[in-house]
Formats: structure tokens, C-alpha cells, sequence
């Protein structure tokens, strides 16, 4: 199956969504502003810095081209993203390595505006990306401090996949730092594998709850600029989940 998160307007829109200005995010005066900004909230509003520090390791998953990663980095010593594209891991990889990425994104129609994505020095070192299946995980990847996964799980072919890597991937006493709105769609997730028939807050709280303790949830707007008229304005569940001491 071809992979859609591959085009360069996607690429565009995502670099635009993690690292754009809130001008060019939302120019309009009565959008949803607080959807600004929302690959780093799922790291800042959701971690627990009291029980991190030298040494730590954490795991960004569906990292996409890289800010939530950047971020987890202020926190922990070292710091791996992973995501499925090529284009989104080259884009990371190449902010990682020079600190700043041009880059383009649509105003309408063929009209683009430019812009440059840039990275604090002191989290461009402690970071590594790569190419990677959230499904079929390296079984040699270890385990970590924190791991975190921000809009994935429904984006993918097998949730069920990843939640039974999950006890394996966070050290215990650990985190979990999870947002998802629970898009079903599927063209990315057959029904047969959606989480529960109605409720998938619920079904996501038992299939945690024999490995991972609820420490914090909260409501996560987020807002995906299309062009400079059309945006896509969603809400996810946002969580922290404590592993449980073996």
C-alpha cells in the first residue's frame, strides 16, 4: 500500500503544524488558537519532569518530522524518534543535523509561502531518528524512560500491534504519554481493529490497565492548516500512564 504520508504538500503541512509561527498557523483572529502548538503540548502538558533526569531514554513514535522528539529531549538524555515516512525522517534528520529546514507551505492554489523551521541547539544533539513501523517494532529497540505517541494509534493498520509491545518498550515505573482523537478511518485501520464498538476511551483504559496506572488526562485541541481558509480543527485525548512495578 502506498504510504500518504510521502507527498510534498503533506510534508509542507507538517512542518508547518510542528514548527510554523502562530501567525502563519492561525491568521484569523477568531480561529482556534488553542490548537497552537500541539506537538509540543503533548510533550509539555503531559510529562512528568519530577521523576526524570541524567540518564533517562526516551522513545518518540509516529514522531512525524520530529518536534515532539526535540521536546522530549529537555527532559531525558537521549531521545529516538521513529515514524513511517522517509520524507518526514529525512526532514528531522536534516533539523537535527543544521538547526534550521526552509520549507514550504500553500496560501491557495498554487500559491506557496516560505518559511524556515528551526531547532534550540541543545536538543538537536540528543536526538536520533529513523524509519520505522509502529506495527513491527525492532525487537532489539530496548526499553525507556518515556515513551510517547502523539495521534498514531488510529493511523494504524493494528493498534493491538503496538499495545502488545507497550510492557516491553516502557521501563517500569515509567511513562506512557499518549494523545489520540480516535479518527477511525478505513483507509488506515480495517473496522475488524478499531478499538471497542462505541467507546474507545473506555477499551483503551482496559487494554492498559493490566500493565499501566492513569496518572493524567486532559483535552488536547489541535489545529492542521491546510491553507490559509481551510483548517482541520480536532480535539484529542490526551494521557499519562505510570508502568506498574513488575
Amino acid at each position: 500500500m502506498k504510504n500518504p504520508y510521502e507527498s510534498s504538500q503533506l510534508l509542507g503541512e507538517y512542518l508547518l503544524f510542528h514548527y510554523g509561527s502562530k501567525e502563519d498557523l492561525m491568521p484569523w483572529i477568531s480561529g482556534p488558537s488553542n490548537g497552537i502548538d500541539f506537538p509540543l503540548r503533548t510533550v509539555s502538558e503531559l510529562i512528568d519532569p519530577t521523576t526524570l533526569g541524567m540518564g533517562t531514554h526516551a522513545l518518540d513514535l509516529g514522531c512525524a518530522v520530529g518536534r515532539s522528539t526535540f521536546e522530549l529531549a529537555s527532559h531525558c538524555s537521549k531521545v529516538k524518534g521513529i515514524d513511517y515516512s522517509a520524507s518526514f525522517i529525512d526532514a528531522a534528520n536534516a533539523l537535527a543535523e543544521k538547526g534550521e529546514l526552509p520549507y514550504q507551505f500553500r496560501e491557495e492554489g498554487d500559491l506557496f509561502k516560505e518559511a524556515v523551521a528551526v531547532v534550540p541547539s541543545n536538543q538537536r544533539r540528543k536526538v536520533e531518528f529513523e524509519v520505522g513501523d509502529a506495527c513491527s517494532l525492532n525487537p532489539a529497540l530496548g526499553y525507556f524512560d518515556v515513551v510517547h505517541a502523539a495521534n498514531l494509534l488510529c493511523r494504524l493498520p493494528d493498534p493491538n500491534l503496538l499495545f502488545k509491545r507497550l510492557p516491553e518498550l516502557v521501563k517500569p515505573g515509567g511513562q506512557l504519554l499518549l494523545t489520540t482523537p480516535f479518527t477511525w478511518l478505513e483507509e488506515f485501520t480495517p473496522r475488524k481493529n478499531w478499538l471497542g464498538s462505541g467507546d474507545s476511551e473506555e477499551e483503551l483504559g482496559r487494554i492498559l490497565s493490566p500493565d499501566f496506572e492513569l496518572e493524567e488526562k486532559r483535552e488536547m485541541p489541535f489545529v492542521i492548516r491546510e491553507h490559509r481558509r481551510k483548517f482541520q480543527y480536532s480535539v484529542s485525548l490526551g494521557t499519562r500512564w505510570r508502568r506498574l512495578q513488575s
